[in-house]
């Protein structure tokens, strides 16, 4: 069944990509965002559901207006990522925690939420036990500390929350500083990578199976909502040395090291289950292989990209 829906952010790295795939279901997207990084959603522009508005997720007397119109709100827009919150904090804050409550504030019961949350909440998880959505949350970061908050009031609110592993894939809005996209970067165009803190664990998941997951919490909202949900490959719990030999598998020229000195700023380090979602029937599609493939495509294409 076709629904109206406002994605924020929606001309960002996710929803370049989630926006086309709800549209080509039906629904009627709105989609507001600055659009600072351009037109990143060409393609949606040859649908007649699509109703792009620029402006700021921050402006309430927007906001209330366009969420009255609407049975789903999906808030992408958000400063993402540890580096960018430090450069950033207050904004951090306002965009990616207060703008939630706000926005949660002007909303009906009958509404519905799906919120990308992150497992950079879990912080620094024990070794060899995976973080599951009871694990407690231990953000070490201002990202984690705000995502986590905008989880807990979209959850009080009973909507969906995605607790998302790191993020990798091409992208109508190319990010190359996450971190399988970054590394993939560095062996094509640099052919050499020093590794800072080589055993720190992440989870991953494909973009496209990001999208997917939006559309599946879509079609099984009341048996989900009001609860989060990890969201990644259950076998992509790699360490950052294991994933840069993955990468030479398809690089086989590409050279890392682990350095002895120095430490990364973002210190995350754990592994996760994604069973709870799984057993509402979702299961990614996307390998990290077939994802790293496609990034060596996509970037010789792009050829040297602006970092």
């Amino acid at each position: 069944m076709s629904c109206n829906m406002l994605v924020t952010g929606g001309g960002g790295y996710l929803g370049s990509v989630l926006v086309p795939l709800l549209l080509e279901q039906g629904h009627r997207v709105t989609v507001l965002d600055t659009f600072q990084h351009g037109c990143t959603l060409m393609e949606a522009c040859r649908y007649d559901n699509f109703i792009p508005v620029k402006g700021d997720i921050r402006d309430e007397k927007l906001m209330k207006k366009l969420v009255a119109q609407q049975d789903v709100i999906i808030p992408l827009a958000a400063l993402v990522g540890a580096p960018l919150c430090a450069k950033d904090p207050s904004s951090a804050v306002n965009i990616n925690q207060d703008a939630i409550a706000m926005m949660l504030s002007h909303l009906s019961a009958s509404q519905r939420v799906i919120y990308p949350s992150t497992n950079s909440g879990y912080g620094i998880g024990q070794k060899n036990v995976p973080c599951t959505e009871s694990s407690p949350l231990h953000p070490i970061s201002l990202y984690g500390v705000t995502k986590a908050a905008a989880e807990k009031a979209v959850l009080q609110f009973g909507g969906v929350a995605f607790r998302l592993a790191t993020v990798f894939g091409m992208s109508p809005r190319m990010r190359t500083d996450l971190l399988v996209n970054d590394f993939a970067f560095r062996a094509f165009c640099d052919g050499t990578l020093t590794v800072f803190e080589g055993h720190f664990k992440r989870n991953f998941i494909h973009i496209r199976d990001v999208a997917a997951a939006f559309v599946h919490a879509l079609d099984n909202y009341s048996v989900m909502q009001g609860q989060c949900y990890n969201v990644g490959l259950s076998d992509a719990n790699l360490s950052k040395l294991e994933l840069c030999a993955r990468i030479q598998h398809h690089i086989p020229s590409f050279i890392y090291q682990e350095s002895p000195v120095g430490t990364d700023p973002d210190m995350r380090d754990y592994i996760v289950s994604n069973a709870k979602i799984e057993a509402t029937g979702f299961k990614a599609q996307w390998s990290l292989d077939r994802g790293i493939a496609e990034l060596i495509r996509g970037y010789a294409m792009l050829g040297v990209l602006t970092r």
